[in-house]
């Protein structure tokens, strides 16, 4: 008799918890490989999509952090403008950032910068940037001000402000127009989102097509299951203090990305982790789930997986589409597994 949450969830409280299209007997089956098996190439991958693992988080924040400034740099020798996408999470890569933009002695006059979003109320009135919850604040403190005079010029700073948000479409299309390349750092949400554009918005929609082409959200209504995730990661897990909505781009903008350079590092201690599961995904194989060592779970129950690389594109799934574009993802190893059982 199998013991799980497929055989568990009718009539609980989780029954309907999860966003409408989320297959979880599909979801388990990609969380079932064995590690070694997330770098393999699938079918829908673009061909400079690239999973490279890290096994320890200083490894992790180093290279992403070199990937990233090597892109500006790139930018900056070849004479072309820059605009990048940015996220708060994570965050250790942008010590690094600025780290090696300082070894190489190289100005961001050239770079344009949008942070992809904000915390904010339901109109999208957004957080002062002095509030330390500010993801403004955590870009001022972590990377614009420690560039000192190379950092990239205030008028060419956006934030995803209830005013600013809107311009965001025409502020990257003129760029593009006039030879700049986009880049997108991102990380991956518990609930597979990039930036706040949670899985419930692929309901709303009819097609991929028209879930694709949305720029923004203001006041996007989050997940509780977000809401837990930044308790825990950042706000030491005072819930009261998260805002359950938040100002956001949209895939209408991140897709439009020549390269997007990402960062799995949900790694806590003892073992434990939350976006195991947020990085797996693709169209799975048939084969036999993992065997899990465990004394007080049932061998299906897994710790944390969903994810982009093994699931394949789909608009439940909002992270399922960054293999489809080039660019480098950066995970810690341990992300990749074994999902199994394990009390902690």
């Amino acid at each position: 008799m199998s013991i799980d949450f497929n055989s568990t969830v009718k009539g609980s409280l989780l029954e309907g918890f999860y966003p409408k299209g989320w297959d979880m007997a599909k979801i388990d089956e990609c969380c079932s490989h064995a590690p070694e098996e997330i770098t393999e190439k699938q079918d829908f991958w673009n061909d400079d999509f690239h999973p490279v693992s890290c096994k320890t988080i200083e490894e992790f924040n180093v290279k992403l952090g070199h990937e990233i400034a090597l892109e500006i740099k790139t930018a900056r020798d070849t004479d072309q403008k820059l605009a990048l996408i940015l996220p708060v999470g994570p965050m250790g890569m942008y010590e690094w950032v600025v780290y090696f933009l300082k070894k190489w002695n190289v100005s961001c006059e050239h770079v344009t910068c949008f942070n992809m979003d904000e915390w904010a109320d339901g109109e999208g009135n957004t957080l002062d940037s002095s509030n330390p919850a500010s993801f403004q604040y955590a870009m001022e403190q972590a990377f614009y001000n420690p560039l000192g005079e190379l950092t990239v010029p205030k008028e060419q700073r956006n934030f995803a402000t209830k005013d600013n948000l809107p311009t965001y479409p025409d502020k990257i299309a003129a760029l593009k127009k006039d030879g700049a390349r986009l880049v997108t750092v991102y990380g991956i949400g518990r609930m597979c989102h990039i930036a706040f554009w949670e899985p419930m918005m692929g309901a709303e929609f009819d097609t991929d097509e028209e879930w694709k082409n949305q720029p923004y959200r203001k006041g996007m209504k989050l997940h509780p299951m977000t809401i837990e995730q930044n308790a825990i990661t950042s706000f030491k897990s005072r819930i009261p203090l998260v805002p359950c909505t938040a100002n956001t781009i949209g895939p209408g903008l991140f897709l439009q990305s020549d390269r997007m350079i990402g960062g799995a590092d949900g790694a806590l201690s003892r073992g434990m982790q939350w976006q195991g599961m947020s990085l797996w995904r693709r169209p799975c194989g048939r084969r036999p789930a993992l065997a899990a060592p465990s004394s007080c779970m049932t061998p299906t129950t897994r710790k944390s997986p969903i994810g982009p690389v093994r699931y394949g594109p789909d608009r439940h799934i909002t992270s399922s589409f960054v293999p489809t574009i080039p660019g480098t993802l950066f995970f810690l190893e341990e992300l990749a597994g074994p999902l199994v059982a394990e009390c902690n």
